[in-house]
C-alpha cells in the first residue's frame, strides 16, 4: 500500500480520499476547511498541518483543487510543493482546470525531475463515493502506468488521453456535450409536457428512438420521471450549475486557442450564466429544465 498525500477535501477530494484510506493506503490530508479535515482524520487520515506535510515520504501526491491558478500557487508558487517533493513522488492532479495550467506545472515538476499527470474525473458526487469515476489522464505512458495503480482505488474507468493537458481537453469536451444534452433534453421534453403529453411516457418513447442519450436515460431532467436523481430531489446536486458554467468557460477559452466553432457550446454557456445570474448557481445543472418549464 502506498503513502498518499492528498489535498482538497470538497465534495469531490473528500470521498475520493475515504476510498483510498478503505482501499488500506496511508493519507495524509489537506485542506483549508478544518470540518473536512476532521471527518476524514475520523475516517483514519493524518492531518497535515501545513500543505507541505502531505509530500512528507509521499508515493504519490493528489489535489482536487477549484482552478488553475490554486494549481500553479499550491505546486510553483512561492514556497510551492516543488521544493518540498521528493523525485520518488508523482503528483496527480485532478482539477478540472485549463490545459496550459496543467502543461505549465507539469514541466516545471519535470525540471525538477518530479513525476505528473492530469487527471480530470467524471463522475460527480455519487461516483466519487462509489468509487466509480471516470478518470481521463495526460501525461506519458510510463507516468500514467504509475498513476493507475492508485487511481483503480478511487474509479472504474481510467483512460489515457494523451500527453500532459490532454486530460482537461478531454473533460472539457465531454463536460460541454454534456451541457448541450442536458439542454436539449429539457427543451424536448417541455415541449411535450406543454402539449400534455405524460413525461414518463415521453421519455420512454425518446429512449427508445434515434433522441435516446445520457441525460435522457440516467439523470433525466423532468421532476418524478426518475428516482434518485437531482430534478426529484428538489435539484440538489450533484453537479452544480456554478461547476459547469466554469467547464463551459474553459471549453470556450480552448475553443478560441484553435479556432474551434463551437456554437451550441456557446449557447449552453449563455443558459448556465443566465441560471447563475438568476441566483441558481448552488442548485443541480439538470436544472435547466426550469429555464423551459416555469412560465
Amino acid at each position: 500500500m502506498a503513502q498518499v498525500g492528498f489535498i482538497g477535501l470538497g465534495n469531490m477530494g473528500g470521498p475520493m480520499a475515504i476510498n483510498l484510506l478503505k482501499a488500506g493506503h496511508q493519507v495524509c490530508v489537506f485542506d483549508l476547511n478544518p470540518e473536512v479535515v476532521a471527518t476524514l482524520e475520523a475516517s483514519g487520515a493524518t492531518k497535515a498541518t501545513v500543505v507541505s506535510d502531505v509530500c512528507r515520504e509521499a508515493d504519490y501526491v493528489i489535489s482536487m483543487l477549484p482552478a488553475g491558478k490554486h494549481v500553479r500557487a499550491v505546486y510553483t508558487g512561492d514556497d510551492g510543493l516543488i521544493n518540498y517533493l521528493s523525485k520518488n513522488t508523482q503528483v496527480i492532479d485532478c482539477s478540472t482546470i485549463d490545459a496550459e495550467s496543467a502543461q505549465f506545472v507539469g514541466n516545471k515538476l519535470a525540471e525538477s525531475g518530479i513525476s505528473f499527470v492530469d487527471a480530470p474525473v467524471s463522475g460527480g458526487v455519487a461516483g466519487a463515493a462509489a468509487g466509480t469515476l471516470t478518470f481521463i489522464v495526460g501525461g506519458n505512458k510510463a507516468d500514467f502506468e504509475r498513476a493507475h495503480v492508485v487511481l483503480t482505488n478511487m474509479g472504474k474507468n481510467i483512460f489515457h488521453a494523451g500527453d500532459i493537458g490532454a486530460g482537461q481537453v478531454a473533460k472539457i469536451c465531454n463536460n460541454m456535450l454534456l451541457s448541450i444534452l442536458m439542454a436539449g433534453t429539457s427543451e424536448a421534453l417541455q415541449m411535450g409536457v406543454d402539449h400534455g403529453l405524460d413525461p414518463k411516457v415521453l421519455s420512454e418513447i425518446m429512449l427508445n428512438s434515434s433522441g435516446r442519450n445520457w441525460t435522457l436515460e440516467l439523470y433525466n431532467p423532468c421532476p418524478d420521471v426518475l428516482e434518485n436523481v437531482p430534478s426529484s430531489n428538489g435539484y440538489k446536486p450533484g453537479f452544480m450549475v456554478d461547476l459547469m458554467a466554469k467547464d463551459l468557460g474553459l471549453a470556450m477559452q480552448s475553443a478560441q486557442q484553435t479556432n474551434s466553432a463551437t456554437p451550441m457550446g456557446a449557447l449552453a454557456k449563455n443558459l448556465y450564466n443566465l441560471m447563475q445570474n438568476q441566483g441558481k448557481g448552488s442548485e443541480d445543472f439538470s436544472a435547466i429544465f426550469k429555464l423551459y418549464s416555469e412560465k
